[in-house]
């Protein structure tokens, strides 16, 4: 074998090991999304396409773009939390909280992207995302003593410092995953606009809660720093993000999904704001199914959830919908798409649902629905109801607790595994960071409203808002 073809093998196992490990759910996305513009929802298009179709009858509608708010669901109010559900739901924070205590570097703060919890886990990448959602974590761990004030405070301080020293940066936006123990970008990955979002709302929330000299200006700092005007120069639409390499990604941010956090703290910049035309830029396509009609997209359900993990958007609207209504009609969508799936994969019932992106036997997927979205087998992703509690209480209530108390491989010290597939008896080893994030953070706003509460208190985020032009009003009851 000469040179050239070694180094053409090494270039080749390079490009696939960046695949598998850092190829964002942002990426998947964007090709589904690709792949899905201009196909009909009928039998040999998008649904045939992914195959694993659901009947006819589950198939989703869409119309095109239209300023027509969707309708609320007839759906039963929540009903205040039990006391067994209360401590159901402060164990589940524990453990998740563990996770981002332990799988981080004291002295960097970085915190892992995933770690296997069945054996020895030697990862190195972090990813920032996962950080935005491990300093969030920390706020709630020391509001609920699961930390003290002292160790908590020490360890935003320490990761904040080193943000704004140490970490690379590109106009003040983060690349999306760093070497945990040296800030190092690793796996040629980009820098993120949406993954510097998130961690800039984990910020933004340390900053509010800890009410602290040094951290208010780490915070304010770092926020700063990052030059919205410059991802936006040359497109109201902003990009996925940039690589020294190849310049910026040709992927927009032009469809509905977690864009909103994004989009709102680019115009509630003070040093770099972004142009309020972005928030109309974006569309907002109408599905409907099963007589609900709800704005979504041809993706998993954590486009519903990231954005309101921090921003407030209850008894609140612009000129298009109210976006917590809008979730809660998706999250029960999703929950009747799966309950049609039950004819194929008997595991989906009502106390046993929830798809979203997330690992599987044949690696990490981009799945969910409607329309079916991936090649679905009966796999429960627990991140897909932990993540939308506050939307529909109860049903996701029910499926938490079924997990846990009838699948014990699919617990773990971390809370749950990434997930799980009851048909085959296949049990993730591994937990990830955005997805225990997204868990933890929900039960605590569905419990007190804490991370909205403090977020919003912040004068970006109540600036972005404004600009985009949401109103609080009263939703009619049914």
């Amino acid at each position: 074998m000469n040179s050239f073809d070694g180094e053409k093998k090494r270039k080749i196992r390079k490009s696939l090991e960046q695949f598998a490990f850092s190829s964002s759910r942002r990426n998947m996305l964007q090709q589904i999304a690709s792949l899905s513009l201009g196909l009909p929802l009928s039998q040999g298009g998008f649904l045939s396409l992914f195959g694993n179709p659901a009947s006819a009858q589950a198939q989703a509608r869409t119309t095109p773009h239209t300023h027509a708010a969707p309708r609320p669901p007839a759906n039963p109010t929540a009903t205040p939390l039990s006391p067994q559900d209360e401590q159901f739901l402060n164990d589940l924070e524990y453990h998740n909280f563990l996770f981002f205590w332990e799988q981080a570097n004291p002295q960097t703060g970085l915190i892992k992207d995933r770690c296997n919890v069945r054996s020895k886990d030697t990862a190195i990448a972090a990813s920032i995302a996962s950080t935005g959602f491990g300093l969030t974590a920390i706020c709630i761990g020391q509001m609920r003593g699961f930390v003290s004030y002292a160790e908590a405070r020490l360890r935003v301080v320490s990761s904040l410092s080193f943000l704004w020293h140490k970490l690379p940066t590109h106009r003040g936006f983060f690349y999306h995953f760093a070497n945990i123990n040296t800030g190092e970008r690793v796996w040629d990955s980009e820098v993120s606009s949406v993954d510097t979002a998130m961690l800039l709302c984990g910020i933004l929330t340390c900053r509010q809660h800890f009410r602290d000299k040094d951290i208010d200006a780490l915070a304010q700092a770092i926020f700063d720093r990052v030059d919205w005007t410059w991802l936006s120069e040359d497109t109201t639409l902003l990009s996925h993000g940039w690589t020294p390499e190849f310049g910026f990604i040709p992927s927009r941010w032009d469809l509905y999904s977690e864009l909103m956090m994004m989009y709102l703290l680019g115009m509630g910049s003070a040093s770099h704001p972004l142009n309020s035309d972005a928030w109309f830029a974006w569309k907002r396509t109408i599905f409907e199914y099963d007589g609900l009609r709800y704005i979504g997209s041809f993706a998993p359900l954590f486009v519903h959830q990231y954005s309101q993990a921090w921003f407030d958007f209850r008894h609140k609207r612009d000129r298009y919908a109210d976006y917590f209504e809008n979730s809660i009609i998706a999250t029960d969508v999703h929950r009747r798409f799966c309950l049609e799936l039950n004819e194929q994969f008997s595991d989906y019932s009502n106390a046993l649902w929830g798809i979203t992106a997330s690992d599987s036997e044949r690696g990490y997927v981009a799945w969910g629905g409607p329309p079916a979205t991936g090649p679905i087998d009966g796999t429960i992703a627990p991140a897909a109801t932990g993540g939308s509690l506050p939307f529909l209480p109860d049903a996701t209530m029910r499926v938490l607790r079924t997990i846990h108390d009838h699948y014990p491989k699919a617990w773990c010290r971390y809370g749950f595994v990434d997930a799980f597939n009851p048909l085959n008896d296949w049990y993730d080893t591994d937990v990830i960071g955005i997805d225990t994030g997204i868990t933890m953070v929900m039960a605590e706003n569905l419990r007190s409203s804490f991370v909205w509460n403090t977020f919003m208190k912040n004068p970006e985020a109540q600036r972005g808002m404004a600009r985009a032009g949401f109103k609080s009003y009263s939703p009619a009851t049914s």
